[in-house]
């Protein structure tokens, strides 16, 4: 399908098929190659995206259908021309792994085709349909890995794209992988993971996270972890519990399978995701061999091109949605520092209210949104500058001039619009807007084309090391090169996670 009205002739191929519906006998198991069509594929609609529970407040909602039959791709391409295979870029969705999906409008690869580069996008298994775990499963697939569903689904869209993205016009030996979020915190995983080895070459990660053992929690498939003592099959257990099938029951897994998928769902979204019959991604010794902070640590990556990063005030909306908890936090952190003064000493310049006290709820969002996201993109980008491989440490800074006054900084994911230059859609974006839209979407097409962000004019952007400590900021002036300003904030971060 040709786009009207795009600053150069683009295609797009929306819902193609990349495995088997995972329904019936298939929902939870590997995903399947999917069967080939007869005739003409439709390709000018989307298709549903996974099911799951939608939230107030998403920043890239759905306003499609939802269903277990949900794994398919969409692919922007520049028209055809015949003259070269295209860099291709695949994008994996965030949504904490139980919300999100492709057809977000957030998502548009629209001015990633019109740069010249083959974009694809892709559904996978959210929730209890794409991180499971239940001993019945573990018997009967002795020989194939079981739990990730969702990880699995995306690394068969990547085994796509690499058998048939040229049909596209894009090269199969010139893939960079990004996401945020969930999405950055998967990159991260097929970093390390020898299962998605020769399907990309480069990646990005945005707010990806890093430091899973110890800002989070660690599940693992089938021994203790630190989620409330649980493992991914005692979740599992306990949800088949909660519906009324027994673990001794013979027949436990095909009842299972025969829920309704809304008997599955069981309200589960990202507000209330914590819960003893959901597991998420667990450690299974087949796709997800450690955590990232151990995997970073001990080189196990992939030596491949990396630009990561994450916004400044990562969790910003805290102290308004639950100011409460933003005190608490800030409150208990105060208390288990080992310098207190030197602590805060080194938030003072962003926290400080005007009457001259700390600002707690302010304080305790910075100090969550640095723990979980801006400190651990900086550790994974220095463990992952000892390995001889090119670094690049972002972030994004920017307020949007309609929000200037009201927001403290860039809140979680508020770069997308800008990364994906779809500010055309917002009628009350600014010239400014759109300038640093037009510098973060040149950076991500830049790196996806040379493995360097850096830009055509000027001179080249300098490659990540702890020593230097030298970052690339997007704000008010586009793109800078500078000290990493948030040094300080992020040395104490450092220090109490090593207490």
């Amino acid at each position: 399908m040709s786009a009207i009205g795009t600053k150069r002739p683009i295609n797009k191929f929306l819902g193609i098929p990349y495995a088997q519906a995972p329904i019936a006998n298939l929902r939870w198991q590997k995903p399947k190659s999917a069967t080939p069509w007869q005739g003409v594929l439709d390709a000018t609609q989307y298709a549903p995206d996974c099911m799951q529970v939608p939230f107030m407040g998403d920043l890239a909602p759905l306003k499609g259908p939802l269903s277990e039959d949900c794994l398919y791709l969409n692919i922007w391409t520049p028209a055809q021309d015949a003259i070269r295979k295209r860099p291709v870029m695949v994008w994996i969705h965030g949504g904490g792994f139980v919300n999100g999906g492709s057809s977000a409008a957030i998502y548009s690869g629209q001015s990633f085709a019109e740069s010249g580069v083959v974009f694809v996008s892709f559904n996978y298994r959210l929730g209890r349909f794409g991180f499971f775990a239940h001993p019945e499963l573990s018997e009967q697939s002795k020989n194939t890995p079981v739990g990730n569903y969702g990880l699995m689904d995306q690394i068969a869209a990547l085994k796509w794209v690499k058998n048939n993205i040229t049909h596209f016009g894009g090269d199969p030996n010139n893939v960079t992988l990004f996401g945020e979020s969930a999405g950055g915190r998967s990159v991260n995983v097929h970093m390390l993971s020898p299962q998605s080895e020769g399907f990309f070459h480069k990646v990005i990660v945005q707010s990806g996270g890093g430091r899973s053992d110890s800002t989070e929690t660690v599940v693992y498939l089938n021994k203790k972890g630190t989620r409330g003592n649980l493992s991914a099959e005692d979740a599992g257990v306990q949800f088949a519990k909660s519906v009324g099938i027994n673990t001794n029951d013979k027949e436990a897994l095909a009842k299972l399978r025969a829920l309704p998928a809304e008997k599955v769902l069981s309200g589960l979204n990202m507000m209330n995701a914590n819960t003893p019959t959901y597991s998420g991604p667990m450690i299974d010794s087949s796709i997800v061999l450690t955590t990232d902070e151990v995997g970073f640590a001990q080189g196990q990556q992939k030596k491949i091109p990396l630009f990561i990063g994450s916004t400044d005030f990562e969790w910003g909306f805290l102290k308004d949605y639950n100011p409460q908890g933003a005190i608490a936090i800030a409150t208990e952190t105060l208390k288990s520092v080992n310098n207190r003064v030197q602590f805060t000493k080194a938030y003072l310049p962003f926290v400080l209210a005007k009457n001259g006290e700390l600002n707690y709820p302010l304080l305790g969002s910075m100090i969550f949104g640095d723990k979980r996201f801006v400190e651990p993109a900086r550790y994974i980008a220095s463990k992952a500058s000892m390995n001889d491989q090119p670094i690049w440490l972002y972030r994004f800074n920017y307020v949007p001039s309609q929000l200037k006054g009201k927001v403290d900084g860039a809140y979680h994911a508020t770069e997308i619009p800008f990364v994906f230059n779809i500010l055309e859609q917002n009628l009350s974006a600014s010239q400014n807007d759109f300038k640093v839209a037009s510098a973060m979407h040149t950076a991500w097409v830049r790196f996806a084309k040379y493995s360097d962000p850096s830009p055509k004019q000027g001179s080249a952007w300098p490659t990540y090391n702890a020593k230097d400590n030298r970052i690339i900021e997007f704000n008010e002036n586009g793109s800078e090169v500078k000290q990493d300003p948030l040094a300080n904030r992020l040395n104490e971060i450092t220090n109490l996670i090593s207490q």
